[in-house]
């Protein structure tokens, strides 16, 4: 898939160039010495890992292509929420976006094979098989008709839960509120978990956890203590129960028309950015697990397969005839 995913990025340029009003044609307008200006939406910040990953992937396609093409940054949503960039990468408004997984089985249900809890032994696992064409590649070519073009799976960070009183078993988190992604899927999996799984936006978690509305939430280390929820809600519970990808995407409409050679360059960056994003992942995770330490939160270890048992139901609710192949190939990978 990785090849099929870097030849649609390579293929945007042609529509960043329509866009800024320059001639298109790949090889010709290096010599003419005109840029391609690639614009990409991402919601959190310019110091996220992906968007460290997409910036250097930047600098290097600005090299590689004697500076005929390059990526434009968008960060804090600045191009609107998630919901919102891939319409507009839909209609070539804009040319890249960063998508939390999630959002793509609004477009096929059979997305939610790589969102169940418990999917994946690691990031390095998550990453090999998202990115693996044998594997996805037929899941993700369900979306080019409707102009989306899945190029790379980035790692999202390990979802554990937290909240105001220490978390073990499923048994501790009964009855408590916790904050979960908006989708059905997410509000049934805090239910096997224990506990009653709360949808609301990130930006009113922390205000509801010190109220009292919510009991806790659950996220990866970065959200935890960049937002400074380690104030009101001081025990982090390693349930690990997801690791939910996000997705580079664009339009598919600009599959063809650069040489083979600017192909390759793409092709080589791309895969290099799935890398340089996970192993940033990893740095700043350890970053966060200091500075949510030093902010008073206790780090607990729980019975992980008491969890990992309690959420196999959904499992067998999400998986049907036409994404079993995923699943079961996800699964054969596992470290």
């Amino acid at each position: 898939m990785r090849t099929k995913k870097m030849l649609a990025l390579a293929s945007v340029a042609l529509l960043a160039a329509g866009l800024a009003g320059c001639s298109s044609g790949g090889a010709d307008d290096k010599a003419g010495g005109s840029q391609h200006v690639l614009r990409v939406a991402f919601n959190q910040n310019a110091q996220h890992p992906q968007a460290q990953a997409i910036l250097e992937m930047s600098d290097a396609l600005e090299e590689a292509t004697d500076g005929a093409y390059k990526l434009e940054l968008y960060p804090d949503a600045t191009l609107g929420a998630q919901e919102a960039t891939i319409e507009q990468v839909q209609s070539g408004t804009i040319d890249l976006a960063v998508v939390a997984g999630s959002l793509l089985e609004n477009f096929n249900p059979d997305f939610a094979v790589v969102n169940l809890p418990y999917m994946y032994s690691s990031p390095e696992h998550q990453m090999s098989v998202l990115n693996d064409d044998d594997v996805v590649g037929d899941l993700y070519g369900t979306l080019d008709a409707q102009n989306i073009h899945v190029l790379a799976a980035y790692h999202g960070g390990v979802r554990n839960v937290y909240t105001k009183e220490p978390v073990k078993t499923p048994a501790d988190l009964k009855g408590k509120k916790i904050r979960v992604i908006g989708s059905d899927t997410n509000v049934k999996m805090m239910e096997l978990m224990g506990g009653v799984g709360t949808p609301m936006a990130q930006d009113e978690v922390y205000t509801a956890i010190q109220s009292g509305v919510l009991d806790g939430a659950e996220n990866n280390e970065l959200i935890y203590s960049s937002l400074s929820h380690a104030e009101i809600a001081p025990y982090y519970s390693r349930t690990a129960h997801l690791m939910m990808p996000d997705y580079l995407i664009a339009s598919p409409t600009f599959w063809n028309g650069l040489d083979d050679d600017t192909k390759e360059i793409f092709q080589d960056l791309v895969t290099k950015s799935i890398d340089t994003q996970l192993a940033a992942f990893d740095a700043a995770t350890q970053e966060a697990i200091t500075a949510a330490k030093d902010a008073g939160a206790t780090f607990i270890d729980v019975d992980t397969d008491a969890f990992r048992e309690a959420v196999l139901p959904l499992h067998d609710e999400i998986i049907t005839d036409s994404n079993r192949a995923v699943y079961d190939a996800i699964n054969a990978a596992r470290d």
